[in-house]
């Protein structure tokens, strides 16, 4: 049943010409996102759009807030990525900076299901995770290979409020033994600078579309360390082995299709340097989704929590510089 439009985002459809000043679009709020609020809208002339307004506080336990301008650069992420692999991701259809409104072409799911769903139900598509990664590190060459675009996402501010401090600097402070090593790491994240970053590559942020994974809601982009979205995506593969426990195996081999194809297109730097670093960032990450401010809502067990903290810990103490390192210290934990 249709909903009212919040006047915010009716104020910039207007602004962004896809309504006229007193006509309306139907549609209903979408679930799932904790910093928008979101939109299926059927605009006058029958055309289908998705809008998102961002939130100023994020509608998480903790008290996270963000700047609302983060709407302003996922925009910009999104004409970028269009760029380097049309289809990647949903054509842009306008961008209000007054109302915080962004506008883009409705995906239906019933030909683009959410990968998070996929994962959630055991199909564990190998070779759709390694088209991820083929996806993920060809949006960062070609970023790479325009360094004046660095200019049009000065994020470091939100990227720290958004991504640095929720995940690595909370669980700094929630494991104070392993604070040092955590800080360090969200510092040399911070310094890295290469290429533009999605920011949040997370199984519910992509689309298995009909010709490969689309990719939404880049309100973190930011021109920085790549590793970050590496390592981001991997994390949840890792997750996913206790929520869907039967697909484990499959989750792993998905782990390992997506670091492969993402590390055999690095072209901006030496690609052990990158994956050192992803290394390194992944069980920060990990333990993050267990104590940091956005904990992963399937994890509810002790038990469970308590086995990603051991293997975490572990490798936070005693880092490795190779991916299928972490893979094998968690496969030895979970028997995968």
């Amino acid at each position: 049943m249709p909903e009212p439009l919040p006047e915010a985002i009716a104020a910039g459809l207007v602004a962004m010409g896809l309504l006229a000043p007193g006509q309306r679009a139907q549609g209903e709020a979408l679930a799932g996102g904790v910093s928008s609020d979101i939109w299926h809208l059927t605009l006058p002339d029958g055309r289908e759009i998705c809008v998102k307004r961002a939130l100023p506080k994020l509608k998480v336990a903790a008290d996270w807030r963000a700047p609302v301008v983060r709407n302003v650069y996922e925009a910009r992420w999104l004409k970028e990525a269009d760029r380097a692999l049309p289809g990647a991701v949903p054509k842009l259809l306008g961008q209000d900076e007054a109302t915080g409104a962004l506008a883009m072409e409705f995906l239906s799911p019933e030909d683009h299901p959410v990968w998070k769903a996929r994962l959630r139900d055991g199909h564990a598509d190998v070779a759709f995770a390694g088209e991820v990664g083929r996806r993920i590190t060809a949006i960062h060459a070609h970023a790479a290979a325009n360094p004046s675009l660095a200019e049009a996402f000065p994020t470091d501010e939100i990227f720290h409020a958004i991504r640095l401090e929720p995940y690595l600097l909370a669980t700094a402070r929630a494991h104070s033994d392993l604070a040092a090593i955590l800080e360090d790491i969200a510092a040399v994240t911070a310094r890295s600078k290469h290429t533009l970053v999605h920011g949040d590559v997370s199984p519910k942020n992509i689309l298995c579309g009909p010709a490969g994974p689309v990719f939404l809601d880049a309100e973190c982009a930011w021109w920085g360390d790549p590793a970050f979205d590496l390592a981001f995506c991997l994390n949840h593969l890792l997750l996913k082995c206790l929520w869907t426990p039967s697909a484990s195996a499959g989750f792993m081999a998905c782990f390992e299709a997506l670091s492969a194809r993402y590390l055999a297109g690095i072209t901006w730097e030496a690609a052990d340097a990158l994956e050192a670093r992803a290394a390194r960032l992944l069980p920060g990450l990990f333990l993050a989704r267990v104590d940091g401010k956005s904990p992963v809502e399937y994890l509810t067990e002790e038990d469970d929590k308590n086995r990603v903290r051991r293997v975490a810990r572990a490798l936070l103490t005693k880092p490795t510089d190779r991916l299928l390192a972490v893979r094998a210290a968690w496969g030895e934990e979970i028997g995968a």
